[in-house]
């Protein structure tokens, strides 16, 4: 089966590196290997010492690179989406707008960024595909956008029969529903259908996972543990933490002495938060990492002996519905943080989950409508919301 791997994490932390070390770990595996850059700020070319851009490049047998550009992607590859982001921009100023504006929205590079990256999967014969993102925040902007619009064209946009509560997981997987035929259906309505389409692929844990990359020290360590709640709470699936950067014991130099304590100090800390998430241990080495044969350093150091690095790992604490005797429960996995940061409200058919800045708003399945929530409960871990 195709995989797509994310990998992501704290600016200067070497998620590029990781990155690049799975893809070429795969490509000498003999499997067809992409590595793609989401980051506007790209730097795939000067890891591997190649010229890179906006077309896939061979970097080795078996491997490729590229390195995303959004305005390149939108004018070469989806046209009939920008005919289609046209009609709702007619929809909403019967005027006119000028496209250039609307593709200068937040979020739109991000999203045509990851409509390629869908293509790619769909299309090519890549069975492997490695997507080097920007630093949290922008990844967490990439990754939540595509729901963010899909919620957004629910309410404002005349898509009735196709509403993303007929694809939720309960009303799919319950009642089978159907989808209209695509002839019979708008732009507009075409382009929500692909969207939901990229969603369900991204959210696949059989096919997409998150892979965290961090470093042992206290503000990267912070940043990691509410990077990995925020992947679950919009329900990403994350199966794997690469520690990077680790300071031998043996090193010999009392200099470093104090800096190998406070690893030690945060590496337990990382292992207690994510004892159930596959680790892997990077030394820091004593050089710069670039070109093919620095990059194999971490292939022949940390992954060599695991046979199970590009494996399925889907875990089993995600989002999920489950039926009861009275209703439904909807229970959202949000790890490292306490029941007082989370709040919950129901918006119309909304759950809206809020903490700290971060909000998500899940539409409610058609089975539940019409339902109340009776209780929200926060326990071990779980978001527990009952519907009657």
């Amino acid at each position: 089966m195709k995989r797509i791997l994310i990998f992501t994490g704290k600016g200067g932390v070497g998620k590029t590196s990781v990155a690049a070390a799975h893809a070429l770990k795969s490509s000498q595996e003999g499997i067809k290997t992409l590595i793609v850059s989401t980051d506007m700020a790209h730097n795939l070319g000067d890891l591997f010492n190649v010229s890179i851009g906006k077309e896939e490049v061979a970097v080795a047998d078996h491997l490729y690179a590229l390195e995303i550009d959004p305005n390149y992607v939108m004018e070469k590859d989806f046209k009939k989406l920008m005919r289609a982001f046209s009609n709702m921009i007619g929809s909403i100023n019967p005027e006119g707008a000028e496209m250039d504006e609307f593709t200068m929205m937040p979020g739109m590079d991000e999203l045509f960024a990851l409509l390629k990256i869908q293509e790619l999967y769909n299309s090519s014969d890549y069975e492997r595909i490695i997507v080097d993102c920007a630093p949290t925040g922008e990844t967490l902007s990439l990754l939540k956008f595509p729901e963010l619009m899909c919620w957004y064209m629910d309410k404002f946009f005349p898509i009735g029969k196709v509403a993303v509560r007929i694809l939720s997981p309960v009303s799919k997987s319950l009642f089978k529903i159907q989808l209209p035929d695509r002839h019979a259906m708008s732009d507009i309505e075409n382009l929500y259908i692909k969207l939901i389409e990229l969603q369900e692929l991204l959210k696949n844990k059989e096919v997409s996972s998150v892979r965290l990359v961090t470093i042992p020290e206290k503000m990267v360590v912070e940043e990691t543990k509410r990077n990995y709640m925020y992947m679950k709470l919009y329900n990403y699936n994350v199966d794997g933490i690469f520690i990077n950067r680790i300071l031998p014991c043996e090193i010999g130099n009392p200099f470093f002495s104090e800096w190998i304590t406070i690893q030690k100090k945060y590496i337990a800390e990382i292992e207690a938060c994510f004892d159930k998430i596959p680790k892997y241990y990077i030394p820091w080495y004593d050089t710069d990492l670039l070109g093919l044969d620095a990059i194999n350093r971490i292939c022949d150091d940390v992954f060599a002996e695991k046979t199970d690095l590009f494996e399925i790992k889907a875990d089993i604490e995600g989002e999920k519905y489950e039926q009861t005797e009275t209703g439904y429960d909807l229970k959202l996995f949000l790890p490292n943080i306490t029941k007082d940061e989370v709040a919950v409200n129901l918006s119309g058919s909304d759950v809206i989950v809020k903490i700290g800045n971060y909000k998500r708003n899940i539409p409610m399945p058609n089975t539940l409508r019409g339902m109340v929530v009776t209780s929200a409960k926060f326990d071990q871990n779980t978001l527990v919301i009952a519907f009657q």
